[in-house]
């Protein structure tokens, strides 16, 4: 357990917030792997989506959550050994530590190639500038003082231990990111993006639980990409555009759902629902999908004789550009369809406008 270091409210002293002082912490070394700022970022990335996932912390380096010291050094080209190191310590973003390791490294490269020694130092960040800045000089490890704590147990983990922990575990983004693709046929980027946070992926599942159920392996891989396309596209833009989490999102996954089943009934187009069902849904989470639609008059229309009767009236008021494509100018096809949809004010069922278009106008 420990307290909270503040560095930066006097300019003369190091203040302590006790605050934390009840608060556990786990302090996580790792080997000297990581050879870049890029390397360092994409790992701290991956424990903070762990941590999220496994609901240890809600990982946010600017809150104290989770901090990170670097400890950087560099070697020429050729040498197995490792320079001398400097830590740049309570870096408090994963961007600002992937800023001050190439910043470090840059800097030490600079001395060395300079001719001059590399003092092992405790530094820190300065993230207005992209620098960092010397706190203090460390020698030798005893210069921390270590001792041995007699009143310490040793805590031995066993092969058993670690497996009943393992067998406990819920499942963990890389194997929700297969599986999203092995059982639900998602490209890679789609899974990544959805399994990004834990939030997202549970919303996702809550979709696809809230449609009518269907054995057909095909329809629910469509299915899985259309629920995948809302997240990706309509909701994710909302979020974005509101700078909010989906976390904050109050339309439910229900809602969602329904409106992936109106599209596949052939009762809205995607477009349709998009731009003017799901923004009204969501000044209205409560609202039912299909009554919404159904107010703002906007269901399909998929009856083959009333779309016929559209696509009439559009080809009989344009002879000229009927003739033009008769002559080769397979482009006006969507002049056509354009014109259709705006008559029929965007309840003609696109597939039989088209389907209907191709038919006349070949005869």
């Amino acid at each position: 357990m420990r307290e909270k270091s503040l560095h930066d409210v006097d300019d003369d002293y190091t203040c302590v917030d006790l605050n934390r002082a009840g608060v556990p912490l786990i302090e996580m070394v790792t080997e000297p792997d990581l050879r870049s700022g890029e390397e360092a970022y994409a790992y701290l990335t991956e424990v903070r989506k762990l941590l999220r996932y496994l609901e240890v912390c809600d990982g946010n380096m600017e809150e104290g959550s989770m901090r990170c010291d670097a400890n950087i050094s560099i070697r020429k080209k050729g040498d197995t050994k490792l320079g001398t190191k400097v830590e740049v310590k309570n870096l408090n973003s994963i961007r600002n530590v992937k800023r001050a390791i190439e910043w470090e490294a840059k800097r030490l490269i600079e001395l060395v190639e300079a001719g001059s020694p590399i003092i092992q130092q405790t530094r820190s960040f300065d993230a207005t500038n992209g620098t960092t800045f010397a706190l203090r000089t460390k020698e030798e490890a005893n210069d921390y003082r270590y001792f041995a704590d007699p009143d310490l147990t040793p805590f031995r983990i066993s092969e058993e231990m670690l497996k009943s922990i393992q067998e406990q575990l819920p499942e963990l983004p890389e194997q929700k990111i297969q599986r999203y693709q092995s059982a639900f046929g998602l490209p890679e980027y789609d899974a990544r993006v959805i399994c990004d946070e834990k939030e997202t992926s549970t919303y996702f599942e809550a979709i696809l639980s809230a449609l009518p159920p269907n054995a057909s392996k095909e329809s629910n891989t469509t299915r899985a990409k259309a629920a995948a396309n809302w997240i990706l596209g309509p909701i994710k833009s909302w979020l974005n555009d509101n700078s909010l989490s989906i976390s904050n999102f109050e339309l439910p996954a229900a809602s969602i759902a329904s409106l992936i089943s109106l599209i596949e009934e052939g009762k809205l187009n995607f477009s349709v629902a998009s731009s003017r069902v799901f923004p009204a849904l969501i000044k209205d989470p409560k609202a039912i999908p299909l009554e919404m639609a159904t107010n703002m008059n906007l269901i399909q229309v998929s009856d083959e004789g009333d779309v016929a009767n559209w696509v009439d009236q559009v080809l009989n008021s344009m002879p000229d550009k009927v003739a033009e494509y008769k002559k080769g100018k397979k482009g006006l096809i969507g002049l056509f369809v354009g014109e259709v949809k705006k008559i029929s004010k965007g309840k003609a069922d696109p597939k039989i406008t088209n389907d209907l278009l191709l038919k006349k106008l070949q005869s």
